[in-house]
């Protein structure tokens, strides 16, 4: 069962990760570092695959 979208903002937002104004359903989602992700949708939508791979990237990028 894919994770919703609301579960990935938590994530990026537990690591770090503030989030920017996006357009539309877009969201940016930047750290310090000057890793980003930028996420689509509803936050009661569920997230795609490439974007679950993104989140874990972008959070393990961050803690290198």
């Amino acid at each position: 069962m894919p994770k919703k979208l609301r579960e990935l903002i938590a994530s990026l937002k537990r690591a770090g990760f503030s989030e920017r104004q996006g357009k539309g359903s877009h969201r940016i989602f930047q750290h310090e570092t000057g890793v980003y992700v930028v996420l689509s949708g509803k936050p009661g939508n569920d997230a795609k695959k490439y974007q679950e791979r993104q989140v874990a990237q972008a959070i393990q990028q961050t803690t290198k």
